[in-house]
């Protein structure tokens, strides 16, 4: 079995991949872009809420960055994140920020966030590891379900594709960049998390059941899934007093992939960043990943 199949069969029984309906619900006017707010059929399960958004005084097709909203506890929150931010996110928004970048941007409610909340968190995993999935590999499917439709719109340049995210967003920012070479700019924000060290730091419970893939161990370390990026250009940037991403995990992070790049010719595209802060997107971070995405997006 090819490596890049053993990963994506440790993520569950997957949906088959199938034509993507859109349904466009609303476009209204924000501060400075335009947003489409939209339903697509990513998964054949359920209805995925999406937002794109879209800069107002350009022409496209535009560049594209998708945005993964954090976990944060607040299931209520979703995509909303996007356009409103989080209080340990900068103003203004993703989605004014990316769009006044000159990009176009998107965002969906993963399962059990926002609008696809109901069943709970934990219930969720309960319910599908009884049904042979994996809740972290169906936010996975959709994501990338999400670069499906996103690449075949008229106004998106399929080339230049980012992701970005913060917490859980950021975990599946890399994750994602990992299984899709589609993907040719990563940033992850205090999602630079070493599953081994967090073991050994008995960090488990600071996180939810999101993410965790049965067998994963017996086959990877995170050094593993993440050098998959090499050599396309990464930002990963963490605070130094966050507990989700136990120090020395994100140094060791650091070290084994500052070596993958090296041995990939291309040292100076893995750029990581360890602010003085705790979990949370500085402004230091936000002025460091614009400069990154500007420079290689």
């Amino acid at each position: 079995m090819l490596e890049q199949d053993k990963l994506t069969a440790l993520l569950g029984d997957l949906p088959e991949n199938r034509p993507i309906s859109v349904q466009l619900l609303c476009v209204e006017e924000r501060d400075g872009y335009r947003l489409e707010t939209l339903l697509l059929d990513l998964n054949g399960i359920e209805k995925v809420p999406a937002y794109v958004a879209l800069p107002l005084e350009q022409q496209g097709p535009f560049p594209l960055v998708i945005f993964n909203h954090s976990h944060g506890g607040n299931y209520e929150n979703g995509r909303n994140e996007f356009i409103c931010s989080s209080p340990y996110l900068q103003q203004p928004s993703f989605a004014k920020t990316l769009t006044g970048m000159g990009y176009a941007a998107c965002c969906i409610d993963v399962w059990c966030f926002g609008e696809r909340r109901g069943k709970t968190e934990s219930e969720l995993v309960k319910e599908m590891l009884w049904q042979g999935q994996v809740l972290w590999g169906m936010m996975l499917h959709d994501c990338r379900r999400l670069l499906d439709y996103m690449s075949e719109r008229p106004d998106i340049n399929a080339s230049r594709v980012a992701t970005i995210g913060m917490s859980m967003g950021g975990l599946m920012s890399w994750w994602l960049a990992a299984l899709e070479e589609r993907i040719k700019v990563t940033v992850d924000i205090c999602g630079q998390v070493d599953a081994h060290t967090l073991i050994a730091k008995r960090g488990l419970d600071h996180h939810g059941f999101y993410s965790y893939v049965p067998g994963l161990l017996k086959h990877y370390t995170t050094l593993d899934i993440q050098s998959r990026i090499a050599p396309r250009p990464r930002m990963s940037l963490t605070g130094r007093n966050d507990r989700m991403c136990p120090l020395e995990g994100v140094e060791l992070l650091a070290s084994g992939l500052h070596e993958k790049y090296r041995m990939a010719g291309s040292p100076e595209n893995w750029k990581p960043m360890i602010s003085g802060s705790g979990h949370m997107e500085t402004l230091e971070m936000r002025l460091a990943w614009k400069s990154f995405v500007t420079k290689h997006l």
